[in-house]
């Protein structure tokens, strides 16, 4: 009896790693790159922190939806440079077999491995870059633009700023695609509100000195001083602000993305007072802050920014997608991930567009003045949450060849 009894629960288990080895079967391998800026001006708001947010993403679908998966995790540098974004991405493709793309950091580096992707039927996720080229001209079917981009930027921004006097504005803006980007859709907005733009002036990236910039916006007499850049750019700009006294002279200091890495370089005595919008704030509510939590313990002590967390968001759906379709076809996948509804810690009413754009609840901060801090990283105030509807683009207003019009 007791030999019956050990074969048939031996039976009895056999029988159920071979059912659990058969349902991991039906889940092809996956393979995702990071392809994000580890040594530049934007490392601070991805780089290796992406790296970390995507392995988070994917522990947390392993031991739920994609049990029994084999998910590997691959990364590179990308150095800001198109050319060797786009290199790497046909490398991964190619020879590699990555499934997936996320991060990107770059909007140049972003719209090449956009093609590629388009052109290999492979899914991208950009969390970093914030050109709204991506889901306007240069849509793509397997293109997903997940946190943040240049009207999300501008138009909660510029409403604010607008609405409490600041009528005239001067851009000092970064020489490339998504400066392009975030000046003139600030631009459009602010003359939207009835508001003027005073001139710009542009700059390199990885800009050490803006005093010739900043000069030019103090001569302009514009109200509104407001900086289309990003990473470190931001962080020397706002510093060498401070110290022409752009803001003791009576003009208003805009930052239009700025990062809770960048703000933690700057400290609470050079920053406050700058308003920003914000996709992601670590201590928005418990989920946030548990979730922060989790990350800070597994990098290097530190909370994320905005993109990282961007990063995690839609490393999980694109697993979870790939679960649910049993698939790594780029289309098949792609078609899952509009249909699944986004469900994390990160992003609040949240849903995929045609274009590929993720809209969400997108926030409104306004930085501490240092007396009003309660620790380390207590940074920012919530002034006002900016809907999903109203955060993004109109749809009615795309130009992506997807869209029906």
């Amino acid at each position: 009896m007791e030999l019956h009894v050990r074969g048939l629960a031996a039976g009895l288990c056999l029988g159920a790693a071979l059912v659990s080895q058969a349902h991991a079967a039906d889940k092809p391998p996956v393979k995702i790159g990071i392809l994000t800026d580890m040594s530049g001006t934007y490392a601070g708001m991805g780089g290796a922190g992406s790296v970390a947010a995507a392995q988070l993403a994917i522990d947390d679908c392993l031991a739920a939806e994609c049990k029994g998966m084999k998910i590997e995790l691959v990364s590179a540098d990308n150095q800001n440079k198109a050319d060797v974004g786009a290199a790497k991405a046909r490398e991964w493709f190619d020879r590699d077999g990555v499934t997936a793309i996320a991060d990107l950091t770059n909007s140049a580096v972003a719209l090449a491995v956009q093609g590629i992707a388009r052109e290999k039927n492979k899914v991208v996720m950009f969390s970093g870059p914030a050109t709204t080229a991506l889901t306007n001209k240069e849509c793509s079917p397997v293109g997903f633009h997940w946190m943040f981009d240049t009207y999300s930027q501008s138009a909660g921004g510029a409403k604010a700023t607008v609405k409490a006097g600041g009528k005239s504005w001067y851009f000092i803006t970064v020489d490339y695609a998504f400066g392009h980007s975030l000046e003139a859709d600030t631009a459009k907005a602010v003359k939207a509100l009835g508001g003027t733009v005073a001139g710009s002036v542009r700059h390199p990236l990885n800009a050490p000195d803006f005093a010739s910039y900043l000069l030019q916006a103090q001569s302009s007499k514009a109200q509104v001083v407001a900086l289309a850049n990003g990473g470190q750019d931001t962080v020397n700009a706002v510093k060498q602000a401070r110290e022409f006294g752009i803001v003791a002279g009576g003009q208003r200091l805009v930052s239009l993305l700025i990062f809770l890495s960048d703000l933690r370089a700057l400290g609470l005595e050079s920053a406050q007072g700058l308003s920003y919008v914000d996709g992601f704030y670590w201590d928005y509510d418990d989920a946030s802050r548990q979730w922060a939590t989790r990350f800070e313990k597994a990098f290097r002590g530190l909370k994320p920014t905005m993109t990282q967390a961007g990063v995690y968001s839609s490393v999980l759906h694109y697993l979870r997608s790939v679960a649910a379709s049993g698939s790594t076809d780029g289309k098949v996948v792609a078609d899952k991930m509009r249909e699944l509804p986004i469900k994390d810690p990160i992003m609040r009413n949240a849903s995929i567009r045609p274009d590929g754009r993720v809209i969400h609840d997108m926030y409104l901060y306004e930085v501490k003045k240092p007396a009003e801090s309660k620790g380390g990283w207590d940074y920012s105030k919530l002034v006002a949450t900016i809907p999903a509807a109203e955060a993004f683009q109109p749809l009615a207003d795309s130009t992506c060849p997807l869209v029906q019009k």
